[in-house]
């Protein structure tokens, strides 16, 4: 009969890699975001049963940011963290942009809009006539 796609290893779904990768907790995670257009394989949108090759470039929101890595091996077996680290490497334009976002974010923290306590019962009534227009 024929072989089944976990014992063949050159034969990996993006979705299972992806998985097994860590970068998502479920394959149904991994699938959904495949099919909304959020995952990109060598610059191109896929199909979440598309097999993937060792130096293919996947790009992938992951949070706040966008990760660029590249597939060091194959795998549809989710293990530890650090078997999943050995799967794929991030390039160092990707790292870099992280870097440079996660400072932004940090900036943006210092310029927020809100006070740094509740206003007492004077401001509140300071405010309440403010916006009344009463003197």
């Amino acid at each position: 009969m024929g072989k089944s796609l976990e014992a063949d290893d050159n034969k990996i779904r993006i979705d299972a890699w992806m998985w097994a990768a860590r970068f998502y907790k479920t394959r149904s995670m991994a699938k959904n975001a495949i099919q909304s257009g959020k995952v990109i394989y060598n610059g191109q949108k896929c199909k979440a049963g598309k097999f993937i090759d060792v130096g293919a470039v996947v790009r992938f929101k992951a949070g706040f940011d966008e990760k660029e890595v590249i597939v060091k091996a194959l795998s549809n077996k989710r293990g530890s963290a650090t078997i999943a680290q050995t799967l794929y490497e991030e390039t160092p334009e990707s790292i870099a942009q992280r870097e440079r976002n996660q400072e932004a974010r940090k900036l943006s923290a210092f310029h927020s809009p809100r006070p740094d306590h509740k206003p007492d019962k004077k401001q509140r009534r300071e405010l309440s006539r403010i916006k009344t227009g009463d003197s």
